[in-house]
């Protein structure tokens, strides 16, 4: 196995197959103001030009030395391609949404899938850079590329007030939104994977148990997060922000090949958990460690999570805009130091 690429260890370790050692990467936002100031591609016009998105995703590889490069570097593409406002972000913050279409149960009737999806500006766009990083990074660099997940894509739709009140009071309507980002999901899913893309991860952390209880991940979200994997033909990744400890065991029940968590959740009660039922990626904080700690404490807590069982190395949610490169290069190194040390 010395021979193997960086493209194959991720993919052998997405399967739940042996490795010679677990990858490092970010299969989260990875966008940062140096690799920004490295490469020459900035926010906000990388959120929306194709040539500019793909120079600074394979920057996270070139520059940080991350083993796998990862657009887009928001997650508003699909929400405002169905009808919601974003704001465009500035040089070092992303596009957020700013208002919503759905306003009451009524307006749900009016939400639907583009006949043109894949061809709307903001999805053709990162279609367009995932079939360009996969071209400059070749066979050897594994693609990833993200959407957000149907319980996200629900509360964009819905605004967070609604989003909360309905899944109480009105899970049925609910459940429709869900469908349609489930329908848009598997779309665009395929999408990118015709574009090149290795894996997509799908952040859906509105299903988690920091907003709705446990129940409504299991009797509302899981389903459709099955069709999803069902319905797509590449290694999904399920994204999950917060303190995911009370869905651990239902979440590999969508069959996705990966779950990436956050540092809230223990990296070792998490392996417990999951087992080889997928495969386990994280979870170094991106705030308190990769943006404020030193490269010192970055290897200390990188080396943790390997030894406590994560089979790929990468910060526990999308890196902050002005995490420091130095702690980029260090969250990399850790890897090969680890491994050093146990020859």
């Amino acid at each position: 196995m010395t021979d193997v690429t960086q493209r194959e260890r991720f993919v052998r370790s997405l399967r739940g197959e042996k490795v010679d050692k677990v990858p490092v990467c970010a299969v989260t936002q990875t966008g940062t103001v140096d690799l920004m100031e490295a490469c020459g591609a900035h926010w906000p016009e990388a959120h929306y030009d194709a040539e500019k998105m793909a120079t600074l995703a394979i920057a996270g590889h070139e520059v940080a030395g991350l083993e796998a490069v990862r657009c887009p570097f928001d997650g508003t593409a699909i929400a405002q391609t169905l009808g919601c406002t974003i704001m465009e972000g500035t040089a070092d913050a992303q596009p957020g949404v700013v208002d919503f279409p759905c306003k009451k149960i009524e307006d749900i009737k009016n939400i639907s899938i583009p006949e043109n999806f894949l061809e709307s500006e903001r999805i053709a766009t990162i279609l367009e850079a995932t079939s360009i990083m996969r071209e400059r990074v070749g066979e050897d660099v594994p693609v990833v590329a993200g959407m957000l997940g149907p319980a996200a894509i629900s509360l964009a739709l819905a605004g967070v007030r609604n989003y909360l009140m309905w899944s109480i009071r009105e899970p049925e309507a609910l459940g429709d939104l869900l469908e349609i980002g489930t329908e848009a999901c598997t779309e665009y899913a395929n999408g990118l994977f015709d574009s090149g893309a290795d894996a997509v991860c799908m952040p859906d952390s509105e299903a988690g148990p920091d907003l709705v209880p446990p129940t409504f991940y299991e009797s509302s979200v899981l389903p459709e997060h099955k069709k999803i994997a069902s319905g797509t033909k590449g290694m999904m990744i399920a994204h999950m922000c917060g303190d995911a400890t009370a869905i651990l065991d239902l979440i590999p029940e969508s069959g996705f090949e990966g779950i990436s968590i956050e540092e809230k959740v223990d990296v070792g009660y998490a392996k417990e958990v999951i087992g080889d039922r997928a495969c386990l990626i994280g979870n170094v904080s991106p705030v308190q460690v990769l943006l404020a700690g030193t490269p010192e404490l970055v290897i200390e807590e990188a080396k943790t999570c390997i030894e406590k069982g994560v089979d790929i190395l990468a910060p526990g949610c999308g890196l902050a805009p002005h995490t420091p490169l130095r702690n980029l290069k260090a969250f990399v190194s850790a890897r090969d130091e680890y491994y050093q040390g146990i020859e």
